[in-house]
């Protein structure tokens, strides 16, 4: 039987680039909650996978493991986002806590501490650590809706150039994000490069900073929810 090129290309590359997916989803594992299964990881994994395979134009520059690498990553992000168990409470709560942080931070011209965040929510310091706790292994704290999405990297791969309206506003968000994350606190700061520049997993990075890793996820969300009071006008767009 006759196969079109274009089919076999994309079986052997998905044949061969297979293996891809189950490093990327052990490496994604170990920085999320336990009841995240590395099997549905894979799955959505292997449809990115074919995806790219179906959709990959080497004249574009990249080659077929980078690209196939940011569709792969970002099919299990969808998953992950499909799948987000978290009651409307916990979302009510997490934005809470970027508004309060917003408000103080506003009045004192400075950053805003855990206490004084709390005492202006009207909650005890262990309520307002659990809500940060609650908000990371819920996938709250999705850095992603702050515009550092691989898989939108991926897309401009292929895609045309922005229109140069929107080039202007994304270049204007990026310039904003960069500032605000360069006015984090040292250890969110820290916490971010950690995770995403070096890419450890949330217990390599408590053995870095000698914490536990709970502490680890609320610090993570704290720098997310810090990040979005500062950036709430452009979020609000």
């Amino acid at each position: 039987m006759y196969t079109a090129p274009g089919i076999r290309r994309d079986d052997e590359l998905v044949t061969r680039f297979a293996p891809l997916v189950k490093r990327i989803a052990y490496h994604l594992i170990g920085r999320l909650p336990a009841s995240v299964m590395v099997d549905d990881l894979i799955q959505a994994g292997m449809i990115g996978l074919l995806d790219a395979a179906r959709h990959y134009d080497e004249s574009q520059g990249a080659s077929f493991e980078t690209y196939a690498s940011i569709r792969i990553r970002g099919a299990m992000l969808d998953e992950l986002r499909r799948n987000d168990w978290a009651p409307k409470s916990v979302h009510r709560r997490a934005r809470d806590v970027a508004e309060a942080m917003r408000r103080v931070e506003v009045e004192s011209g400075r950053e805003a501490s855990d206490k004084e965040v709390a005492r202006e929510m009207g909650i005890s310091l262990d309520e307002y650590h659990q809500i940060l706790l609650d908000a990371s292994t819920s996938k709250v704290a999705n850095f992603e809706e702050l515009g550092l999405d691989e898989a939108s990297i991926g897309d401009g791969l292929v895609e045309q150039e922005p229109a140069p309206l929107r080039a202007v506003q994304d270049a204007r968000f990026a310039d904003s994000l960069a500032e605000a994350i360069e006015s984090l606190p040292e250890r969110e700061r820290l916490v971010l490069s950690l995770y995403y520049d070096q890419e450890l997993n949330l217990k390599e990075i408590g053995a870095v900073l000698n914490v536990t890793e709970s502490r680890v996820s609320q610090l993570l969300s704290q720098a997310y929810l810090r990040l979005r009071g500062r950036l709430g006008d452009w979020l609000q767009k």
